[in-house]
């Protein structure tokens, strides 16, 4: 095939909008440039997220950062192609108009996600790696997305939660201001022990741990009568990062309080009833 038999093909004009042409050789330059350019971004942005991170940037602020370079980064790759080839912007403008329609009739959901979701990672009240409890399920944030934020809960299941639903309801944050939390652990002791001795050993169970913080210092309170036992409650403060940690930690101790408990006597309560039976048989004659 000829020279100009090629240039032949590749001005051939496939498409005619508003005036404008575009030709074969257009179409096949636009996925090449876009190509070219985005590996060309995509490794600067690797480049600035690596150097975020050795500079100690948190994880939410590298990934809200992370977003919107790509986001700029787009829209300038776009209006920089289009002016490469000379393609004005005005032969788009029937296409605008028709997305613009179906953004209206069918997007608003998805744009509500999509604003829902810079909010969140420009106002930061959900952060990557945040203990956040969502209805009955909790879970630990691993991303926030541009329509949804990526939670994965303590058994493992991954859990996509729409960004709307995160602003619109309410959300429990366990660990928005710092990673501490508070725990309680309950235990009943059978009526007639010593509840001085029950105190100290409640204190002695969380006192001998290091992920107990010191301040605010744990307290024991002599909670109750209760119908079989005395009711105790240690509070105490911990560092957690999720549920496991927490449930960990109650575990421990109360492993902890069954040996003391056992070394010096004292004995936890179990339900009991005491039955009174009446020796007496009372006949009752018929008439």
């Amino acid at each position: 095939m000829s020279m100009e038999s090629i240039n032949q093909v590749l001005s051939f004009v496939i498409v005619n909008v508003a005036g404008f042409e575009i030709t074969v050789l257009q179409l096949i330059q636009i996925p090449l440039l876009i190509l070219l350019i985005w590996f060309v971004v995509t490794r600067i942005g690797k480049l600035i997220r690596m150097g975020l991170i050795k500079r100690n940037v948190s994880a939410d602020a590298v990934h809200f950062f992370s977003r919107l370079y790509f986001v700029i980064t787009a829209i300038i790759l776009v209006f920089t192609t289009l002016e490469i080839l000379n393609i004005p912007l005005t032969a788009f403008a029937f296409i605008s108009g028709a997305i613009a329609i179906g953004v209206g009739f069918g997007a608003q959901n998805i744009i509500n996600n999509f604003i829902s979701g810079w909010i969140l990672m420009w106002e930061r009240p959900i952060r990557i790696g945040d203990l956040l409890e969502v209805g009955d399920a909790r879970g630990v944030v691993e991303s926030i997305n541009t329509r949804s934020t990526l939670i994965r809960r303590n058994d493992g299941v991954h859990m996509l939660v729409p960004n709307s639903q995160l602003l619109e309801n309410t959300v429990t944050n366990w660990t928005l201001i710092d990673n501490n939390l508070r725990n309680q652990v309950r235990i009943g002791v059978a009526y007639g022990s010593n509840v001085r001795l029950v105190s100290e050993l409640l204190y002695t169970a969380v006192g001998e741990r290091e992920d107990v913080l010191p301040k605010p210092s744990p307290k024991v309170f002599f909670e109750d009568f209760g119908d079989n036992a005395l009711i105790f409650d240690v509070v105490f403060w911990i560092q957690a990062k999720s549920e496991t940690d927490v449930r960990g930690c109650r575990s421990d101790i109360r492993f902890r309080i069954s040996a003391l408990f056992e070394e010096h006597g004292i004995v936890i309560a179990f339900p009991q009833r005491d039955v009174h039976l009446n020796g007496e048989l009372t006949l009752v004659s018929k008439k």
